[in-house]
């Protein structure tokens, strides 16, 4: 497929949604970032939360059994970022070109798609939790509580789905502080529900995950009312009717966010079963690599969860310049996201380094293998963090200015091209420390990697600066 709807020819601006070619590029990337990264901290804090409450309240069977059932909540995430990065990024680039008839049917398109694939995913779920998750690698001790957890959360996908593909458009329509607000109502509301279900009430790990899902369905309520009043286009009932026209141009421009999501969710799986695989023929057993994993991927994901924000933040920022053929905001906007990216990740890298045990005991308590493994996981594991914003920085990037396939290839890196076979030939060789070895080569890959690509492209938009250039358009 062509980047058609990046080749045509740009329009005047739209009004409203002009700012993002006019404005300071560092105030721009800050107003639409900070509600990006909430709410992929939000979507990080249910699941953080969760493990605390979990982890206080059950013990390390209950931190095993959210590892085993997050493939499914990262499954769920890469549809919705399918939906939401692609619809949100047609969207902008439409704005950008002047035309919104054609971005009020991305944006109606897009939220129908989101509705059909939630109901789809639910019933699917429900059918084949017993085989998933045997997959995802739930041990025999760990299985019932993992069939607790998974069975209830399985209602609120759904509400996941639109949540996170609905704020996507809310931010591309101009407004970064109602999906901040959405998004904060539905993690205080995760907070307080978790602490009555699970000691008021007593319900262990089912009212955590009832918990989850209230509070996801308050966060869709919230959303749809905002999707009424659109600011940027009018939506009529035809914008809602599904096309191929606009979903295969949906599906283009959300590819590479959504390979992202099921490259992690495949390392997660293979990760579990390997954990588990090695872990009984270790000191530890099975359970406690599983449970020790299972929390430090949560708490990784605050980390990824505000260089995602920060790139999906500049996603209307990237595509309505590119659209307009500002190059030279296009490559600022870039620098100064990566900049910020990077800043994090050495700040989290130095976090994880010198409080490994405070932060691991944050779950719950646990044996003195249990604490070992953990420290040992977060200083070697994670030793290279503070390289990690660039990469998924740099694949949003690409999709935002219309560049997919690039996109999809960058997503792919770190968890498919490098991490899974370092996974699965390593312990060959090292046993269960194997796993602990291939985070930090796979880091330095996915950084050299992304780094060589966004170099060409800097250059590409340099060239594009000074003259008419049909790569540019």
């Amino acid at each position: 497929m062509s980047d058609i709807s990046v080749r045509e020819k740009a329009g005047t601006p739209v009004q409203g949604a002009e700012i993002l070619g006019t404005g300071r590029i560092l105030p721009l990337i800050i107003k639409f970032s900070v509600p990006a990264i909430i709410g992929m901290l939000v979507g990080s804090l249910y699941n953080i939360v969760d493990q605390i409450f979990i982890g206080q309240k059950v013990g390390v069977l209950g931190n095993a059994a959210t590892n085993v059932a997050f493939p499914l909540v990262t499954i769920c995430m890469s549809v919705a970022l399918l939906i939401g990065i692609g619809t949100a990024t047609n969207f902008s680039l439409e704005l950008g070109r002047g035309n919104k008839e054609r971005a009020a049917f991305f944006a109606g398109n897009g939220l129908m798609l989101n509705i059909v694939s939630g109901l789809c995913i639910t019933v699917l779920a429900w059918i084949f939790i017993h085989p998933l998750l045997h997959i995802f690698g739930a041990t025999k001790s760990v299985y019932p509580y993992a069939k607790t957890y998974t069975g209830i959360t399985i209602a609120g996908i759904p509400f996941l789905l639109f949540g996170v593909a609905g704020n996507n458009l809310v931010r591309a329509d101009g407004s970064p502080a109602v999906s901040m607000f959405v998004m904060l109502a539905g993690a205080v509301a995760n907070i307080f529900l978790d602490a009555l279900f699970m000691y008021g009430f007593d319900w262990g790990i089912a009212g955590a995950a009832w918990a989850t899902v209230i509070s996801q369905m308050l966060s869709a309520v919230l959303l749809a009312v905002y999707l009424f009043h659109v600011k940027s286009v009018r939506l009529i009932r035809k914008n809602f009717v599904l096309s191929f026209r606009y979903i295969k141009f949906i599906v283009y421009m959300g590819f590479a966010s959504a390979i992202n999501q099921i490259a992690m969710a495949s390392f997660q799986i293979v990760m579990n079963n390997v954990l588990v695989y090695y872990g009984t023929r270790s000191v530890y057993g099975s359970d406690i690599p599983l449970a020790c994993v299972g929390v430090i991927t949560k708490v990784n994901m605050m980390l990824m969860g505000i260089v995602i924000g920060i790139s999906q933040g500049c996603q209307p920022l990237f595509g309505f310049n590119y659209g307009a053929q500002k190059y030279h905001r296009v490559k600022k906007a870039y620098k100064n996201a990566a900049v910020i990216a990077t800043v994090i990740s050495v700040s989290a890298w130095i976090c994880f380094l010198v409080f490994p045990r405070q932060i691991t005991g944050l779950f719950g308590n646990g044996s003195d293998l249990y604490f070992h493994f953990a420290d040992r996981y977060f200083r070697t594991f994670m030793v290279l963090t503070f390289l990690n914003g660039i990469q998924p920085l740099t694949s949003n990037f690409f999709a935002s200015i219309g560049k997919a396939k690039l996109g999809a290839a960058m997503s792919l890196t770190r968890q498919v091209l490098f991490l899974i076979p370092l996974v699965l030939v390593l312990p060959l060789f090292f046993g269960i420390d194997g796993v602990l070895y291939a985070g930090p080569a796979a880091d330095c890959a996915a950084f050299v990697f992304a780094v060589i690509f966004v170099s060409r492209e800097m250059h590409l938009l340099t060239v594009c600066e000074k003259k008419s250039n049909e790569l540019c358009r």
